[in-house]
């Protein structure tokens, strides 16, 4: 069995590789996750695609779980598919984690009463939409139910792979952070399928290239929810525009720039945004994700004061 200080090292290197690959994609796939991480010229897997629990035979202790996200209409096999993004959002500082079958003595069950008594910082890969997922460490498994047939799951404020979060201050700082991300990110999902990810001005079809830009900004609370009929995907350089007024699009989906960025001539980009000028928003194929008449006058008539 590989001793406390290898398997700490490959845990370093796995949140490591974990870290590259956040920075560059918005969600992980499998195609992000089949590469795995390289310790010492050796390739060590992310996960088990065919198990939430997975502890690699090279390491001494628990390193991955995963709630995959159903497909719609699929069956839900386990409670925390329905109830992780709930606890989340409410606000609870664990959520649950129901163990591989009926059996706590099983070897995956054991794997996560193992971290618990150790204390071991493990990756939780939860899922956003079918087949992609937000990946978070360290998280901690703080509890071992054999009863209830779950162990319960702490996040870890980011200070560090391996520092514990010690009080109800540290998870609760954590959560934020979480629910922040898992906002943006189940937002962002909505949005960019509703428009067969494309940027609904230019028609750009990279979704690593578009953001969800909220029509009214989140942190008007009557308006600003998290709906699909609230969000526009656009390009970065678009979603800067839109954000700074530059851009407007009428209840109609007519598509205005502003006179100020008109009235410039600087180059082929500047020229392309100018172009928008007039035209129409490409529109999502059904009608029930068309973005809200109320919320886009109202953002309206804001692009028309900063006019």
């Amino acid at each position: 069995m590989p001793d406390a200080i290898d398997d700490t090292r490959m845990r370093l290197a796995a949140f490591q590789q974990l870290r590259r690959l956040n920075e560059t994609h918005d969600h992980l796939t499998k195609q992000e996750l089949a590469p795995g991480f390289t310790f010492e010229g050796a390739r060590i897997p992310f996960v088990n695609p065919q198990r939430g629990i997975f502890k690699p035979t090279q390491m001494r202790y628990l390193l991955s779980i995963k709630t995959v996200f159903p497909k719609p209409g699929g069956r839900v096999w386990y409670d925390d598919q329905r109830e992780v993004h709930r606890q989340i959002f409410q606000g609870e500082e664990t959520i649950d984690y129901s163990f591989m079958g009926d059996n706590p003595d099983a070897a995956d069950n054991r794997w996560l009463r193992e971290a618990a008594e150790n204390r071991i910082p493990v990756i939780y890969f939860l899922g956003i939409a079918p087949g992609r997922y937000k990946a978070f460490h360290p998280v901690f498994i703080e509890g071992w139910d054999a009863s209830a047939l779950k162990a319960r799951i702490s996040f870890a404020p980011p200070l560090g792979d391996f520092g514990t979060p010690a009080t109800p201050a540290d998870r609760r700082y954590a959560l934020r952070e979480v629910q922040q991300r898992l906002h943006q990110a189940s937002f962002r999902e909505a949005v960019l399928t509703a428009y067969s990810d494309r940027c609904a001005l230019s028609g750009l079809p990279v979704p690593m290239l578009l953001d969800a830009a909220h029509i009214i900004g989140d942190k008007e609370e009557e308006l600003g929810q998290p709906l699909v009929t609230n969000g526009i995907p656009l390009s970065k350089i678009h979603h800067a525009a839109f954000d700074a007024h530059l851009i407007g699009i009428d209840p109609d989906h007519r598509v205005h720039i502003a006179d100020r960025l008109l009235a410039q001539n600087d180059g082929p980009m500047l020229e392309a945004l100018k172009r928008l000028n007039g035209g129409t928003l490409i529109l999502p194929r059904r009608d029930r994700d068309h973005p809200d008449r109320d919320r886009l006058a109202l953002r309206f008539e804001r692009f028309k004061a900063a006019a």
